[in-house]
């Protein structure tokens, strides 16, 4: 199977040029200013831009326990809608994805599909309760990070000792940085507290530590100082965290101050931040009326990041790519986020003169997302997985 792109613009972190690029059987063939292929599936891409796909560390799909907000297939669709090929998928799921069946059932699923390439997180204790470390010794190398995402680990001890055991079985721990007995009434130091208790744990145990939806100016401060010192921390930011502030939308961390989007959107501009990752969370209304933290990001992340980023705050696309792409690939050590002969034909086409208002007619379940009614810049015409087209976005279609 063959696919010819003719006229992209082609953008990744170390490049940008205009050329046509050939796939054969899911791999770039050629890349070159003309090229052509009569055996080959013709996409016409002048004036858009082709990028590598997106790569979100931070999602939440809901199955098994919760498919009435979300599943495996919906929130893949919502995925590729948005021009991401690969997520990681949070272990708060009902049962909690702490056991191997768990976890296979999620995985198979999602082969069964072949949509997306599914990552999924196991949860750093059992049953997510913050008492005892799970044995993830029976686990398959696939699984790349611990975390006990959407509550946070409250005990120094387990910890210290979490980080210690994951260390010596060289796997990583995502860290949702949050003190629950402070969160409820000062959720700025909640985060922050635990930024740096786990800046200094990671420190001293040499584990490798990613810290999920940082949104404090002193956080990103603690953990650029922790880089500059060359602990190999890592870090992601959110959309809805560098787009809005001072906003009465209930998610987990809250939007926060002008100084601080002005603190996260620095750390991408002088290159500190890792990864930007949706933190996709999907609620039915009921579930969002009775006061559920979370909103959906996968279909509005482009073009928000696109207009703050690269439109108003005048950061590279190249360097957008590294932190949707390239960054987040490396993180979960894959080989992607490059346009280059021999890799995978793994691509977003995105039409960056595209100017439109979000609606409601997302590809996920769920609606909860304060963009609804945003003017956005830059729209995702084309989803492309080993080669494969798995969506493809028409004039008509307005979001």
């Amino acid at each position: 199977m063959k696919l010819l792109i003719k006229g992209p613009t082609i953008v990744d972190k170390d490049k940008t040029l205009k050329s046509d690029i050939l796939v054969e059987n899911g791999i770039i063939k050629e890349i070159s200013e003309s090229i052509n292929d009569n055996d080959a599936k013709l996409i016409d891409a002048g004036g858009l831009t082709l990028m590598p796909s997106f790569v979100d560390l931070h999602v939440h799909f809901r199955d098994p326990g919760f498919t009435y907000k979300e599943d495996i297939e919906t929130g893949s669709r919502s995925a590729l809608k948005g021009g991401y090929t690969i997520c990681y998928a949070m272990a708060n799921t009902k049962p909690v994805c702490d056991n191997l069946n768990t976890y296979n059932e999620i995985i198979k699923k999602s082969n069964n599909l072949n949509l997306i390439d599914l990552y999924q997180n196991i949860s750093l204790t059992k049953n997510m309760e913050g008492k005892e470390v799970i044995d993830i010794n029976d686990f398959p190398d696939k699984v790349k990070f611990l975390s006990d995402d959407g509550k946070g680990v409250l005990s120094n001890k387990l910890m210290l000792e979490a980080m210690n055991y994951a260390k010596e079985k060289n796997i990583g721990i995502m860290v949702h940085a949050e003190d629950p007995e402070i969160s409820h009434f000062d959720y700025r130091v909640a985060e922050d507290i635990i930024t740096i208790r786990d800046i200094y744990l990671a420190n001293y145990t040499g584990c490798k530590v990613h810290f999920c939806h940082v949104s404090t100016k002193d956080s990103i401060e603690a953990l650029i100082d922790a880089k500059k010192k060359g602990q190999k921390v890592t870090f992601e930011i959110t959309p809805h965290h560098l787009y809005f502030h001072d906003l009465n939308f209930k998610v987990n961390p809250p939007i926060r101050s002008k100084s601080d989007v002005k603190a996260c959107i620095n750390s991408i501009r002088n290159g500190f931040c890792d990864a930007i990752s949706t933190d996709h969370a999907p609620h039915s209304k009921e579930d969002k009326l009775k006061g559920a933290p979370g909103m959906i990001g996968l279909e509005t992340a482009y073009g928000s990041l696109y207009k703050k980023l690269v439109v108003e705050e005048n950061i590279s696309l190249n360097r957008l790519s590294e932190v949707m792409s390239y960054g987040p690939g490396h993180i979960l050590g894959l080989d992607h986020g490059l346009i280059e002969i021999g890799k995978k034909a793994n691509f977003v086409i995105v039409d960056n003169e595209n100017r439109y208002i979000v609606k409601d007619n997302f590809a996920s379940k769920s609606s909860n997302s304060p963009f609804i009614g945003e003017e956005l810049i830059g729209k995702v015409m084309y989803t492309i997985r080993d080669g494969r087209i798995l969506y493809e976005g028409g004039k008509d279609d307005n979001r």
